[in-house]
């Protein structure tokens, strides 16, 4: 069990610490369904990749759902400089399109199901550690791009770099655990918003979502995805409310 529970663990801290900070922004933001869109047109890219070369090498799947990625991630850009009224509408309608085209590929497919559901719940439990080697670096040059030249979080910087996390996080993950990830950390801290506390509860609040949610999915033999989908909006629910709670019971 520790031989598949441990590298699916490093996978979901390694997203966890990448997700938390980028997730704040988003949230600050108001461009809350960016993430989903990005990473269903980065899981678009990587279906039409297994589509067109059968069985192609990872790099090639990599490739083809970074580019996409990026391609969306600058066209969201160009929408947010020059009709940022509208970005919200056109990420969610991108989001729309692409999850119809990746159903339309996959209409009359062999395994067309599974493959579907693989792009929106993951397989986070079959990640290998060969997997890990191959992500890790990608996550690491984010993060220190990310904390180490604070400009890069405006602009186009921004947008290259959440393309970055979320291309690889939804083919360790998936659609709804990048969203869930990525929205429900952030979500939780916005009671300590613009201030350090901010992203401590917020890595708080992914750490525990993935300690529970890992210990519910082994013990009850359940989905690891949808699993960690509930835990996340659970555990941002609950210490998100806290203060409220506990300010009420003093009055």
């Amino acid at each position: 069990m520790a031989v598949i529970v441990g590298p699916a663990f490093v996978a979901g801290l390694m997203i966890a610490v990448t997700h938390a900070p980028l997730g704040i922004v988003v949230l600050r933001r108001g461009i809350i369904f960016i993430d989903l869109a990005i990473a269903q047109i980065a899981g678009l890219g990587a279906v039409a990749a297994g589509l067109l070369w059968g069985a192609p090498p990872w790099w090639v799947v990599q490739g083809t759902a970074l580019s996409c990625a990026v391609i969306a991630a600058l066209f969201f850009h160009l929408v947010d400089r020059f009709s940022p009224d509208r970005q919200e509408a056109i990420i969610g309608c991108s989001f729309v399109v692409a999850a119809s085209l990746a159903i339309l590929l996959l209409t009359g497919q062999p395994h067309g199901d599974e493959a579907m559901e693989q792009l929106l719940s993951g397989q986070l439990l079959f990640v290998t550690w060969p997997q890990i080697a191959l992500h890790a670096p990608v996550y690491l040059v984010i993060l220190a791009l990310w904390f180490l030249r604070p400009q890069n979080r405006q602009g186009v910087w921004f947008y290259l770099l959440f393309s970055a996390a979320i291309t690889s996080s939804v083919q360790l993950t998936g659609v709804f655990v990048v969203f869930a990830s990525l929205i429900a950390p952030a979500l939780g801290a916005t009671r300590f918003a613009g201030t350090r506390r901010e992203l401590a509860t917020a890595y708080g609040i992914a750490l525990i979502a993935l300690l529970s949610g890992f210990s519910v999915a082994i013990q009850s033999d359940l989905p690891l995805g949808p699993v960690l989908v509930c835990s996340f909006m659970l555990s941002a629910l609950l210490i998100g409310a806290w203060p409220s709670m506990r300010a009420s019971r003093l009055e």
